[in-house]
């Protein structure tokens, strides 16, 4: 970005970024096709709304017919940027305009993956109840509820269970949740992960069981709650 504050080279993407609805719709009048118009990071205005979060700029785009699921260089959609970012309106909105849930960026990450990882739990269910899969894997083999469990994020662990997560997936380091809760101490996160089926006894690629992953006493613990 440069001193003037400028995201795009593209003029309207600059307008909705900076959350100028007025001016915006001035330029739409002027021409419809720069609602649709690409810049330098194949984004359009509705990506820019979307990143900082201008509802009332997305909605006037929406209802102009902006492309929904356009994505951007990196493959990411308006929908990815908006629940990264946390705003549950916009992705409300998108929802509503039939924003694809399951569509993957770059990294072969749906919005379901950032909602998980950042702990965006409204953002989360709202995705889970319009078909995003609790199950994608992205370039890692990583799901969201690994997300979710590196960072102990107690009820989004719990969200992602209620609509059918596998507990025992493995990521390309032969992973699951479990193994990852374990490794940061995240005890509630982990006895969570066992009462749902989560296994102490797979193996990661470094032949570790989630057990011998754990700190302190949290193996002991987990060895307890399975043996009863």
């Amino acid at each position: 970005m440069d001193g003037s504050g400028s995201v795009s080279n593209v003029e309207i993407c600059n307008l909705a970024f900076a959350g100028h609805l007025d001016q915006v719709r001035k330029c739409v009048i002027t021409d419809k096709t720069l609602a649709c118009k690409t810049d330098q990071d194949h984004r359009t205005a509705l990506h820019w709304a979307c990143s900082a979060g201008h509802t009332d700029v997305v909605q006037f785009l929406l209802d102009l017919g902006a492309e929904v699921n356009l994505q951007d260089d990196a493959a990411w959609t308006p929908l990815h940027i908006a629940a990264s970012a946390g705003r549950e309106d916009i992705v409300k909105a998108l929802v509503s305009k039939g924003a694809q849930m399951n569509s993957v960026n770059q990294n072969g990450c749906t919005a379901l993956h950032y909602a998980s990882s950042k702990g965006r739990y409204e953002i989360a269910l709202v995705l889970l109840e319009n078909g995003a899969d609790p199950n994608a894997t992205d370039k890692l083999d990583s799901t969201p509820l690994h997300r979710a469990s590196a960072k102990g994020n107690y009820r989004l662990i719990q969200l992602l269970l209620q609509h059918s997560a596998s507990t025992n997936i493995q990521d390309s380091e032969g992973n699951t949740p479990l193994h990852l809760a374990c490794d940061e101490e995240r005890v509630e996160a982990a006895k969570l992960l066992v009462e749902h089926g989560a296994s102490i006894y797979i193996e990661n690629k470094e032949e570790r069981t989630p057990v011998q992953v754990a700190r302190g006493g949290l193996g002991t613990l987990l060895l307890r709650m399975v043996e009863g």
